[in-house]
């Protein structure tokens, strides 16, 4: 039996990157919106059925994610679709994060977190002053990104995630500089 090789993860070269404001329907969007699905099924299938994915990915309209309340970035590096993620008006104060993604190809790069970062920028710019998101309980990465990034869970952080549901998380943005 032989090993399997270590997937070596590149560093980030900022000239190769680009951080593109799409709508839903445009191409570049599809292969991390495919990928996500996939994922999702992986993880929840057995408890939300198979196909449940594709349901939760068009739960809500693709206008909620256009400008002015809302935001879809992707960020691609050479041209490839790699990371990603979005935000649609939750109330008038707060912006709701949804679909934060990494290519699996192109995860434990720093992408994650460049995508909330570019988030959290546009949203304040925007006019919101806090975050809120939510995430599965069978993604301890994330909720770690979440933790590690300065969002306040909003669940016992002792109890069991399965018990939880979807975990939720806020974060207060810095008021926006004129």
């Amino acid at each position: 039996m032989t090993a399997e090789p270590e997937l070596k993860r590149r560093p980030l070269d900022p000239a190769a990157l680009a951080v593109l404001n799409l709508p839903m329907h445009d191409p570049r969007v599809r292969p991390l919106l495919d990928e996500l699905a996939v994922e999702y099924d992986t993880r929840y299938g057995d408890l939300f059925g198979r196909g449940a994915a594709a349901e939760e990915l068009n739960r809500y309209p693709a206008a909620e994610f256009e400008e002015p309340r809302g935001a879809l970035l992707v960020i691609q590096e050479n041209g490839e679709s790699i990371a990603g993620g979005a935000f649609r008006q939750y109330d008038a104060t707060t912006a709701e994060l949804k679909r934060i993604w990494t290519h699996s190809a192109h995860r434990r790069r720093g992408l994650a977190r460049m995508v909330l970062t570019e988030l959290e920028a546009l949203a304040g710019r925007r006019g919101y002053t806090r975050l809120y998101l939510t995430t599965g309980p069978r993604q301890p990465e994330a909720k770690h990104l979440y933790l590690t990034t300065g969002y306040e869970p909003q669940f016992d952080l002792a109890a069991d995630p399965e018990t939880i549901g979807p975990l939720a998380f806020t974060k207060e943005l810095p008021a926006a500089q004129n």
